[in-house]
């Protein structure tokens, strides 16, 4: 059947992941969503959880090219895009790309280094090119930055800005991992952790994005996720709700986790499981709500209980059962 290569496909590539990012298996769905859909992911915790070594190893098994920007107070715009060098022999400028112009993009530690060099970022991850010295470089097809920080409130931490967390697709947290999974750590060898290989070539990774955009969406589904995004802006423990760009990522996000699924099309399930890592960091609590205890996620949460759900497609009206 069509639809079983690519969920052989994304399920070899989720267990390799798994072997070496232990016990993270719904982050590591979460991340392939996000480049099934050409989004971007930031991954939130503390330090020595994983984060960086899920992005490269994703970007390994993907068969991506691969580009590290390693976030610090003194790093400039031009060293993430790139510069224009004269060279005196031809007298002519020729352009060096930085680390972006690559598959996978990790911005390690994103929130350690300054906004202005944040902002570097925006041109690439909204339109797909850099513009350096008024000349536009185009990125490389498929494209995605994933994002590492620290939470807020560590010491050499900026805040993001609000335009630049929107254009995160989901933003996602590894934790700590159990007692099993930290001792399965400390029992593997440590060659384990660079045996990761490519399972893809580019070209099927972006016949699988074409495959996820292709997935059914019924239309209670669609009015679904317009009534969730909806609620946060009237919401009145929050003072940002989600923008539409945030409606359009929570509806190519369904699809691609329906095409992880096995399923040709979207059930209410999928808009729920990722509601919150696409939603909740969109959102700003008022300062009156935020004393009162409330956090994004939980009002996301009660957003979630209380937005009725429409009930699942049949599966011969949406394309057929994966």
């Amino acid at each position: 059947m069509l639809w079983d290569r690519p969920q052989a496909l994304l399920e070899s590539v989720v267990r390799q992941i798994e072997r070496i990012v232990v016990g993270k298996r719904e982050t590591i769905e979460h991340l392939l969503v996000a480049l099934l859909c050409g989004g971007h992911a930031l991954l939130e915790d503390v330090p020595g959880v994983g984060k960086t070594l899920l992005a490269k190893t994703a970007a390994k098994t993907l068969g991506c090219t691969f580009g590290r920007i390693q976030c610090t107070p003194d790093v400039l715009p031009s060293d993430i895009t790139g510069v224009s060098v004269y060279r005196r022999s031809t007298e002519t400028f020729e352009f060096r790309p930085g680390p972006i112009m690559a598959n996978v993009v990790l911005a390690d530690e994103l929130n350690r280094t300054t906004p202005k060099t944040q902002s570097a970022l925006l041109e690439a991850m909204e339109e797909r090119h850099v513009t350096v010295d008024g000349e536009t470089h185009p990125l490389p097809e498929p494209f995605m930055v994933i994002a590492t920080q620290n939470p807020n409130g560590f010491e050499g931490a900026y805040p993001l800005p609000e335009a630049q967390l929107d254009r995160f697709l989901l933003k996602l947290r590894l934790g700590y991992p159990t007692a099993a999974e930290e001792a399965a750590l400390l029992s593997r060898p440590s060659s384990e952790s660079a045996s990761s290989r490519a399972l893809l070539l580019v070209e099927e990774l972006r016949e699988l994005q074409r495959a996820a955009a292709a997935v059914h969406v019924d239309e209670p589904v669609k009015l679904y996720i317009v009534s969730l995004v909806q609620a946060t802006r009237t919401c009145a423990e929050l003072s940002l709700g989600a923008s539409p760009r945030a409606s359009l990522g929570l509806y190519r996000a369904a699809q691609a986790l329906a095409l992880l699924r096995g399923r040709t099309y979207v059930v209410p399930d999928d808009v729920r499981e990722l509601a919150m890592p696409v939603l909740a960091h969109r959102l700003a609590v008022r300062p009156e709500a935020s004393y009162a205890g409330h956090a994004a996620e939980s009002v996301m949460a009660r957003l979630l209980a209380t937005t009725p759900v429409p009930s699942a497609p049949v599966a011969s009206k949406a394309g057929g059962a994966g």
